[in-house]
């Protein structure tokens, strides 16, 4: 009988937990399950209020740089009612410059003015001077007309005529994502950038005497709204079609992604901040936008979703009814700058404009635009080239103590990393009630799907493959190996399957004798799984606060199985895997060392410049920037706050996601790093003929060095 019933055996067992686990019951895709969770969680977070704070808002905003002495050019171009007509250009800081147009009154002003429109608008629209703004929204002339000094500074538009590196590949992303791109990793923002030129303007203005307003409309209605909470010398503001709830600022487009924006400096919050100063709220239909620039053949890469529209007027009053201390001034319009809204900025009835403004002369306003984008660019690729010194000042000198004083000597910077780079969640808070069911019987190994809680609505799911000779009683180590961008753990965990990319490592390394564990990950499914991204930033959280909290909950499980060395568990990930294995590593002390496959760089580089045809600012995944990642940690710095742990890092001389070079250069400072510290012969690297893959050679023995014995 016996004989009889052992070829049926892998179909009695199918489906049997691992000893001391629930059954798993669970169907359907387990990627997407994961993903519409934090969806869920996301839905229903609420992140405490914390202190709101001008440096901070200075901060998330990235308006960082100092601002240079106060100085004002102009050329005179024509005339309106009472006042004169110039071109204006004023130093920011640096390499950047602010321009527009200056309206400036034949009498003292009644009140200095920032005046900004739409993205789009250009100030000669605002100013009445050219098409493409309704008369009676053209509310910089009015106000010059009614006595008003008004400057108009030229703003980035949602066009993509030079967005893009020409000697790689030109973009469809608005010029305002492409300068987000660009700034969000250096810890610079478009928004903050224009808001600079703005207080720079302000600069001048204070100098004047008179008092000093702000007024914009969409875009620069936000801009009006952000610089008079930043800057006490505004006296008062007029925003118009902009005001509203930002929940759910990540439907938006991508380049009003501000990290940490909620609660703290939502709408009511920065009309708080503005009181008891006067703010003027009009009511008006914000723009319309239904995307990006449409994709060509010569150009793509741009966020393809996030949209404007106006909000209804009952969730402006109920946003104004958020307000704490003195409550703006609320003003129903149909259109922007209408007369009771500037009669409200100004306090004094305006007069009718009876003539129309004339220019003497002509005025190249693209190549105006052109230069101002242009500077934008520089000035983030030159502060992304001073990162290294920024961050050098950071850090500790590598000194040979022992690692618990290098891990005391750097605790501040690795809760800095977790709480302002990754973004932290409370430790999982639910017990992690594992549900298992046996899916692969191999003569060498059992394989079984896993399934954890985490917090509510968010699991931890992954494939454990258990060598089968584990004599009772003896603990052997573990390699978490980690699939990449839309991978699933079949991709490396499955007998039966063969995905080149991946070449089974956590089945030959089960066949070898270790326990792995081969996650599911939360980056899959394309916009949806960036859409989490988008959902968290705001809140101070990314997708990997999800991650390492996942990766806590998956250590600590395997942990307390009776056959796994819990001081062995390591780290082995490929491509979005490797990027895991840079970050969440460094943060768990519970990975006992990392291999970071096919994702190594000169991060920095990778994710800021224009230098190479593989930089992210010129491709697809918009999710991947981190808010100021250059002003604390390149990728050599997280591999010190994985130290005094081994580092491995496999490359593929073919690997398209870098250049050796650039792979090479960073490493040295790793090696060097290591050596000095007196491991050196923990950090390695392994070049190989191959691409984007897992080779599987230099580190198999480097698992077995640090991690074994495995039989």
């Amino acid at each position: 009988m016996l004989r009889l019933l052992l070829p049926l055996w892998p179909l009695l067992c199918q489906g049997q937990p691992l000893a001391g686990t629930a059954p798993l019951a669970f169907s359907g895709d387990a990627a997407s399950h994961i993903v519409e969770g934090l969806h869920r969680f996301l839905d229903r977070y609420q992140r405490p209020p914390g202190s709101a704070s001008r440096e901070r808002l200075s901060y998330i905003l990235g308006a960082a740089d100092k601002r240079a002495a106060a100085s004002m050019e102009t050329i005179r171009l024509g005339r309106g009612q009472g006042y004169t007509i110039s071109s204006a250009r004023w130093r920011v800081f640096g390499d950047l410059e602010g321009e527009g147009l200056l309206l400036e009154p034949e009498r003292a002003p009644v009140a200095r003015v920032v005046a900004m429109g739409d993205a789009g608008w250009t100030p000669e629209m605002l100013a009445g001077l050219e098409e493409g703004v309704p008369r009676q929204s053209q509310f910089a002339r009015r106000l010059a007309e009614n006595g008003a000094l008004v400057l108009i500074p030229l703003l980035m538009d949602r066009a993509s005529t030079y967005s893009g590196a020409p000697a790689y590949r030109m973009t469809n992303m608005p010029h305002r994502e492409f300068l987000w791109r660009l700034g969000f990793p250096i810890g610079r923002h478009i928004i903050g950038l224009e808001v600079q030129k703005i207080l720079a303007a302000v600069d001048w203005f204070t100098r004047q005497g008179s008092r000093t307003m702000a007024a914009g409309y969409g875009e620069g209605g936000l801009l009006a709204l952000h610089a008079s909470a930043l800057d006490t010398r505004i006296d008062a503001a007029l925003v118009s079609g902009y005001f509203g709830p930002r929940r759910d600022v990540w439907r938006e487009p991508v380049y009003r992604d501000v990290w940490g924006l909620l609660p703290d400096y939502s709408d009511a919050a920065l009309a708080s901040m503005i009181a008891p100063r006067e703010l003027v709220v009009e009511a008006a239909p914000g723009p319309v936008v239904d995307g990006p620039p449409p994709e060509t053949k010569e150009r793509r890469g741009a966020a393809p979703w996030g949209k404007l529209a106006p909000f209804p007027f009952e969730a402006v009053q109920n946003e104004i009814d958020r307000v704490t201390g003195v409550k703006p001034r609320l003003i129903r319009s149909e259109t922007p700058g209408s007369e009771a809204a500037l009669t409200a900025l100004l306090g004094k009835r305006l007069t009718p404009g009876q003539q129309a403004p004339k220019l003497q002369q002509n005025k190249n306003t693209e190549s105006r635009f052109e230069r101002q984008f242009h500077q934008l660019v520089a000035h983030t690729q030159r502060i992304m080239r001073e990162s290294q010194r920024v961050r050098a000042a950071l850090w500790p000198p590598a000194q040979k103590r022992t690692a618990e004083e290098w891990r005391d000597a750097t605790r501040a910077i690795r809760d800095r990393v977790w709480d302002d780079l990754i973004g932290r969640l409370p430790p999982p808070s639910l017990p992690s009630n594992p549900r298992t069911r046996l899916i692969y019987d191999e003569p060498r190994f059992r394989g079984y799907e896993v399934m954890l809680d985490v917090w509510p609505e968010v699991v931890a799911y992954g494939t454990l493959l258990v060598p089968k000779d584990i004599p009772p009683g003896v603990k052997r180590p573990v390699v978490v190996c980690q699939h990449g961008l839309e991978g699933r753990p079949r991709d490396l965990a499955d007998p039966q399957f063969r995905n080149p990319t991946y070449n089974q490592y956590a089945v030959r390394l089960a066949e070898e004798g270790f326990v792995t564990f081969s996650p599911q990950n939360a980056y899959t499914g394309g916009d949806r799984f960036r859409q989490v991204q988008r959902k968290a930033h705001p809140w101070q959280l990314s997708l990997f606060s999800f991650i390492t909290g996942q990766h806590q909950r998956i250590i600590e499980w395997l942990g307390s199985l009776d056959f796994v060395d819990a001081r062995r568990i390591g780290f082995y990930g490929l491509s979005y895997g490797g990027f895991t294995a840079m970050r969440v590593p460094a943060l768990l002390d519970g990975y006992a060392l990392s291999i970071c496959s096919a994702n190594f760089n000169e991060w920095v580089w990778k994710t800021a410049s224009l230098d190479a045809p593989f930089v992210y600012p010129l491709t697809q995944e918009y999710e991947i920037p981190e808010y100021n990642f250059a002003g604390l940690v390149n990728h050599s710095e997280l591999a010190k706050l994985i130290f005094p742990r081994p580092f491995f890092v496999e490359r593929g001389h073919n690997d398209g996601v870098s250049w050796d070079e650039w792979v090479a250069y960073e490493f040295a400072k790793v090696r060097r790093f290591y050596t000095q510290m007196g491991l050196g012969e923990r950090a390695a690297i392994e070049y190989f003929d191959g691409g984007h893959v897992i080779n599987g050679a230099g580190t198999f023995e480097f698992l077995k060095r640090f991690l074994g014995p495995v039989r």
